[in-house]
């Protein structure tokens, strides 16, 4: 199978390379007899329709810290959620209206610097109307952002992902659409996605906060709720986890401002639309 694939090649620099020796337990010989195995794995079951390209396993193979077991589990986990879950990554089309109008609205916003090497997100989970956006299109536009944002980004794969929640604005409208079944969906896709979520920041959090936060972390693993931390302020809380250098202006910073950001986004979706439409055949049987 790996021979219709380009084979990968470790570019990176010195300190990379001793991170991953030295917290992911990944070598030049680990990563051969991992991608090895995992692909022979893959064929053995066709089921589960994995895309066995090297960086695609590696990704995974990086969030488990190359403990083979665990890959699996995960990528039996994430092709099935892929096709259990319809609603969000099926017809992955950038140029749908819906999608479309919540990337405008800045509903989910990658930085273009990151932090200690980590990709840095804000979501913006007030941005939307309740009452014109349905909130499974919330989330399925935020994990093609997402997407578009990890895939050719190595060194996210490597270190993670920072995620700030900005709860600006926030009704219970908002909160209404925040079903158990919606929260267990996206702590679902949180855990068996190839990135590791390193830090939950919630910023600017109304007094109810912990309220929807209890719901999600019902579905957490330990591991994910110890990385939770609750700001009670928009910008005091933002500022002392992450320099105001990498930060857009709209929130104290010295970077972009938000609208230029969000074009940014706009465009580099619109450029992966080939690439979303192959990635969804690759799901689970």
């Amino acid at each position: 199978m790996s021979e219709r694939y380009e084979k990968y090649v470790f570019n990176l620099d010195e300190d990379a390379r001793k991170y991953c020796v030295e917290t992911l337990h990944e070598t030049e010989e680990s990563r051969s007899a991992a991608l090895t195995t995992l692909k022979q794995w893959a064929e053995d079951n066709p089921r589960f329709h994995v895309k066995v390209d090297d960086r695609s396993l590696l990704a995974f193979l990086r969030g488990c810290k190359f403990d083979l077991d665990r890959t699996k589990a995960k990528l039996i986990d994430h092709y099935t959620m892929r096709r259990d879950v319809p609603e969000w990554y099926a017809k992955r089309d950038p140029a749908l209206s819906e999608i479309q109008d919540l990337v405008k609205l800045g509903i989910f916003v990658p930085l273009r610097r990151d932090h200690d090497r980590q990709l840095v997100v804000i979501i913006r989970v007030a941005a939307h109307d309740p009452k014109v956006h349905d909130q499974n299109n919330v989330f399925k536009a935020g994990n093609m952002i997402l997407d578009a944002a990890v895939k050719d980004n190595e060194e996210a794969q490597i270190f993670g992902i920072i995620a700030i929640f900005d709860m600006t604005g926030v009704t219970f409208g908002h909160a209404r659409q925040l079903t158990p079944g919606i929260i267990k969906k996206a702590v679902r896709s949180w855990q068996n996605y190839h990135c590791r979520p390193k830090r939950l920041e919630f910023i600017n959090a109304p007094v109810y906060v912990n309220v929807i936060l209890s719901i999600f972390k019902s579905f957490m693993s330990e591991k994910l709720k110890s990385r939770i931390q609750v700001h009670y302020n928009r910008l005091e809380g933002l500022h002392s986890v992450l320099p105001k250098e990498i930060l857009p202006r709209d929130y104290g910073g010295e970077a972009e401002p938000l609208d230029d950001l969000i074009s940014y986004w706009q465009q580099r979706l619109s450029e992966c639309s080939d690439w979303f439409a192959e990635d969804e055949k690759f799901k689970a049987e």
